[in-house]
């Protein structure tokens, strides 16, 4: 039966009660249903855990927002009447749609988490026929793209955490050592300096480096071998580090590798001092892209530059061509362009940036030349 892990820690009441207004105000008359999750976290300072029964939180356009939990899951939640949310219990046998659909009231409209199992929505639609259903992260996305001081804090906690785990990896990166153990011994020190776990690991040698998302084999790394590390996870705000080095274990054998480094550094930094307010994503992801391009290795660069970051690994702004949302003071996301050529090696650089004022603030300060081990 025990499927909770420990109680995160809870950010300010006065910060959590803000988000819930500003949510509601966002909503706009639609109801909420925000299934446990990144979304629920943000809103009450507890992620919760989505399985067969149902745990919801509702926010009626008008009301108290309440949280339709198992009764049996219940004492996992602490706190929640000193922000104004009633907890609604159920046990089996108790329809806990209905109860959802009451404290919604009756809306016209009702956005759903966009990561609720399909389980839950349809039923949802079964309890509120008349309502129609749309998803709840165009609301809640615009909240949460703005990170506050708070939130800030903490992806600088967790960048200096991955840092130091970067600086660590000649510990273990040597020639007749597999992927798998190398990877196993950063995902150790991934917990040692300070996150409560390891979320990805990637360590890709040699031509797995060509796969921007390998992760881990049995392959034996080799001298001369380029080796893209990528890593990352969450501390206990519940915010998320991920930064990406590249190394090579002793001189490359490849004559080309210094090079094309070279040219990656150069798109990277680009797009990095490219960070300002006002800015477009698309222009962050062309001025990493333009360089690559002009270089010659266009066709070897096949994804975004980078991908928002908080309480998910991966969560809005997104830099990618298409995306003309103007920059804002507390976006946070990757700068990570990549160079990848098939069957040889392959290359990452990827720091954490935060618009600030007037620019950009790096989460990541390990340097970004190839790491010779």
């Amino acid at each position: 039966m025990a499927r909770r892990s420990a109680v995160p820690p809870i950010p300010d009441f006065a910060v959590l009660r803000s988000r819930l207004d500003r949510a509601r105000e966002a909503a706009a008359g639609t109801g909420l249903v925000i299934a446990p999750g990144s979304d629920l976290r943000y809103l009450i300072g507890q992620p919760g855990g989505s399985f067969e029964r149902l745990t919801a939180l509702v926010i009626p356009a008008d009301g108290v927002p309440a949280l339709v939990v198992p009764k049996l899951e219940a004492p996992g939640f602490t706190g929640l009447e000193d922000l104004g949310v009633e907890v609604v219990t159920w046990v089996d046998g108790v329809d806990p749609y209905s109860l959802a659909a009451e404290r919604l009231g009756g809306p016209e409209r009702v956005a759903v988490s966009d990561f609720t199992p399909a389980l839950h929505v349809l039923a949802i639609r079964d309890a509120l026929p008349k309502a129609e259903q749309v998803l709840a992260g165009p609301i809640v996305r615009e909240l949460r793209m703005r990170k506050d001081a708070a939130e800030i804090d903490a992806l600088r906690k967790a960048g200096a955490a991955i840092d130091r785990v970067h600086a660590r990896v000649a510990e273990w990166l040597r020639p007749g050592r597999t992927e798998a153990e190398v990877g196993a011994d950063i995902a150790a020190a991934i917990v040692e300096e300070g996150h409560t776990e390891a979320d990805f690991v990637i360590v890709a040698s040699g031509p797995n480096g060509a796969s921007p998302h390998h992760a881990l084999s049995e392959r034996v790394i080799e001298a001369g071998d380029v080796v893209v590390v990528d890593i990352g996870g969450p501390v206990a705000e519940g915010y998320n580090s991920d930064s990406t080095r590249t190394y090579a274990v002793g001189a490359p054998r490849d004559a080309d590798v210094a090079a094309t480094y070279a040219v990656l550094q150069e798109a990277q930094q680009a797009a990095v001092d490219a960070v300002r307010p006002g800015v477009t994503a698309e222009s962050i992801d062309a001025a990493a892209r333009d360089v690559i391009a002009a270089a010659g290795f266009g066709e070897y660069f096949i994804h975004r530059t980078g991908h928002g970051i908080g309480l998910d690994v991966h969560e809005e702004p997104y830099i990618v061509a298409g995306n003309d949302l103007p920059l804002e003071a507390g976006m946070a996301f990757s700068v990570e362009p990549g160079i990848y050529q098939s069957g040889r090696w392959g290359a990452r650089i990827e720091d954490i940036v935060v618009v600030t004022s007037d620019g950009g603030e790096s989460m990541n300060n390990q340097p970004h030349d190839l790491v010779v081990v």
